[in-house]
């Protein structure tokens, strides 16, 4: 037997394992071509549904992109779902960028966009543009997503644009500002809160974002807002006026028995896992497996 760079084989070369980019070399994907920023403006335009999905691995933005998902956000949900945090606060900029640059490795048409995490652009437009390189530079993003209006961003989406950094918004529940709003409320409440809204909305339009999400508001305000603004709205938990919809892929799939009230569950991931394991261990205790057909001879 022999070693050949780090895949074990027997003499009569029988290959012992299979890399994922061998597995998964025949996919097809149903997106025509390469998605770019501009190219939600015309799906808005065409009045075709932007469809959103977070992924924070190759295995995960490969499947998204085979299935015809034409956003791919690598979400600083990540740490909710990946890391087990109680929210996303810790997160870090390495953390992002590592995650993002193993997500493009399963992807060539989606459109990549990455989360700004905590602290990687509050405490000024030059750290914030050094940030968000990163993510083009390190990790093949083709765009990022940043939190806050105009009293977070005034001065950092000019520095972006400079940089010619594409920019996604972020407005309404923002989970980084959990702990000034005091928890995961909905917002817009208030006649005062929807003029700020949809005046930060309009702040983030005039400063060259080529779409918002619009998080945890009331579906109206979410509506008058996609209405106004001639860039495309993605909702999260905001009804379904807005433009396109973002899930997280962990939650739509049924990973988790819990899940926010907006999220609809298009999978039961956890449920099939629990039972695949525990037909292994069954077989495994009751020498059905490894059998013939799983042996080399």
């Amino acid at each position: 037997m022999t070693c050949n760079v780090g895949r074990m084989k027997f003499h009569d070369e029988t290959e012992l394992s299979m890399s994922t980019q061998e597995k998964i070399s025949d996919k097809s994907s149903k997106l025509p071509r390469k998605i770019w920023p501009s190219t939600l403006q015309k799906m808005k335009e065409a009045r075709e549904k932007i469809a959103v999905v977070t992924a924070y691995d190759f295995l995960t933005a490969s499947l998204l992109e085979e299935a015809g998902i034409p956003v791919v956000l690598v979400g600083d949900s990540l740490g909710n779902v990946i890391a087990g945090l109680e929210n996303t606060l810790q997160v870090t900029m390495d953390q992002m960028v590592y995650h993002t640059k193993i997500a493009k490795r399963g992807i060539s048409k989606s459109l990549l966009i990455a989360d700004m995490p905590y602290l990687s652009y509050q405490v000024n437009s030059l750290d914030a543009v050094r940030n968000a390189g990163r993510f083009i530079q390190e990790g093949g993003a083709d765009a990022i997503k940043i939190e806050g209006g105009y009293s977070v961003l005034k001065d950092v989406l000019p520095a972006m644009h400079r940089a010619q950094i594409p920019v996604m918004g972020h407005l309404g529940l923002t989970p980084q500002s959990i702990n000034l709003m005091g928890g995961y409320k909905i917002q817009g409440k208030s006649n005062e809160e929807k003029k700020i809204l949809l005046e930060d909305a309009q702040f983030l339009e005039a400063s060259g974002c080529f779409a918002v999400v619009l998080e945890g508001m009331n579906a109206e305000l979410a509506d008058s807002i996609s209405q106004k603004l001639r860039i495309p709205t993605i909702g999260i938990g905001a009804g379904s006026g807005t433009d396109g919809q973002v899930l997280v892929f962990h939650d739509m799939m049924g990973f988790y028995e819990k899940v926010p009230r907006f999220v609809r569950r298009y999978g039961n991931a956890r449920n099939m896992i629990l039972e695949g394991l525990s037909s292994y261990l069954e077989d495994l205790n009751t020498g059905k497996f490894p059998a013939a057909e799983e042996t080399y001879s």
